[in-house]
């Protein structure tokens, strides 16, 4: 979102970023808001004038009444005004949600590093880390080589929870554990507080993403003004909501572990066999808040900390710039994180390192009082740590093996009890 005071003074940069996002339709929008916020704004002027004009009769009234002349014409005209007040108040309210509204659908101005484009297609690939590596045999599709090690279950969980669910056995159900853990031991050496945060938010509470996102994403619980968490990132911002901070306590580095709940209900939908797209999966995600003027040394800080993890598992890595049209409304700037499938012969996005400015910030009341007295919107950060379930499948394709074992990353095996293979589960 955009404030009006932002979009009074910025026209052209609104109009320019609304055409740099594909958004053209939105421009009948923008030219409404600059319509409506000009009349609120002489409504207000008209308001004030009828106020002064009030206090300077009410003022003669009195001066008449101790001369003893007539103010019978001054107490008709004074008890008109309050209706002309009540009249302008009322168009002012409906002005200002309407306003309110529009700035809603207003994006975030994208960044300088964003480039132009219209959709997925032209992402733009800024940087990789080493290449594939070649297999002498076949490799299997995920899904595959966990059922016939025993480690999952799908069909169970099919019957219990419907499709886009999972059981994890054994040695699998260990390492994604081992994958929790292994990034809130890195995300807390590095400085970051962890927070157990709510797994259930309010709709209000739920602002912090996008009208698109909320209905692609975010499931509800029946007849409670309450949702599940697609990510801990939306009750992490939400723990400062109405609170103002002092700048000095800039910036807050925070993590947090959670299962993460989503419906999946866009294009792709959930996979119908296997870990790729489900409705619920296990995610450490952090999240910064900071000065404006340190955003980009933050964002850096984001990206580097998942890289540095991504890399250590020894995945092939590469880091994607979102380009404006694929870009979320709420954000300024997108890096996507994608480790190589070898088996699907494509890139397996494991997260993603966001610059919302203030949008969350504004959206939720969050403000920061300077040493001189002044108050701003902090901006926000947020980037996965891991997400486990697409990290299982991205492990399990480039570390299985030609007997159909699973090697267990060598950073990962003293969360394993010292095993550094998956040999089949005859346990369960």
């Amino acid at each position: 979102m955009l404030s009006i005071k932002y979009i009074r003074e910025n026209k052209e940069k609104v109009l320019e970023n609304l055409q740099k996002k594909y958004q053209e339709e939105k421009i009948k929008d923008l030219e409404e808001i600059i319509v409506l916020d000009e009349e609120y704004r002489t409504l207000i002027k008209e308001a004030n004038n009828i106020k002064h004009q009030r206090n300077k009769i009410t003022e003669q009234i009195a001066k008449n009444k101790q001369k003893k002349e007539d103010v019978s014409s001054l107490l008709k005209e004074a008890k008109e005004l309050p209706e002309k007040i009540k009249q302008i108040d009322a168009r002012k309210e409906e002005l200002f949600i309407k306003i309110k509204q529009l700035e809603e659908i207003m994006p975030m101005i994208v960044s300088e590093q964003t480039p132009k484009g219209k959709d997925n297609l032209e992402n733009k690939e800024i940087k990789r880390f080493s290449e594939p590596k070649e297999y002498d045999f076949e490799l299997k599709g995920h899904a595959e080589v966990l059922e016939k090690l025993k480690v999952v279950d799908f069909e169970a969980s099919r019957n219990v929870s419907g499709k886009g669910f999972y059981y994890l056995k054994g040695d699998l159900a260990l390492l994604n554990q081992a994958l929790i853990r292994y990034a809130q031991d890195f995300l807390y050496k590095k400085g970051y507080v962890c927070v157990s945060a709510p797994l259930m938010i309010n709709k209000e509470a739920c602002n912090v993403i996008s009208f698109e996102d909320f209905k692609e994403s975010i499931f509800k619980i029946q007849e409670k003004d309450l949702h599940l968490v697609a990510s801990s990132e939306l009750s992490l911002v939400n723990l400062f909501k109405d609170k103002l901070l002092k700048e000095e306590e800039l910036p807050k580095k925070m993590f947090s572990f959670s299962p993460c709940f989503r419906q999946e209900i866009g294009a792709h939908g959930v996979d119908e066999r296997g870990l790729f797209r489900v409705h619920q999966f296990d995610k450490v995600e952090q999240v910064v808040l900071c000065k404006p003027e340190e955003v980009n040394t933050y964002f850096k800080e984001l990206l580097d900390n998942q890289t540095e993890m991504l890399l250590a598992l020894g995945f092939t890595l590469r880091h994607l710039e979102i380009c404006s049209g694929d870009l979320g409304d709420m954000k300024e700037r997108m890096i996507d994180l994608e480790v190589w499938g070898p088996k699907r012969k494509d890139w397996i996005e494991l997260g993603s390192c966001s610059n919302l400015n203030n949008s969350q910030t504004t959206k939720l009341n969050i403000r920061v009082k300077t040493k001189d007295q002044e108050k701003y919107y902090p901006y926000t950060l947020n980037n996965t740590g891991i997400s486990t379930t697409r990290t299982l499948v991205a492990i399990v394709e480039n570390f299985q093996t030609k007997e159909g074992t699973i090697i267990v990353p060598e950073i990962l095996q003293k969360y394993m009890f010292g095993k550094k293979e998956i040999k089949k589960n005859n346990l369960l």
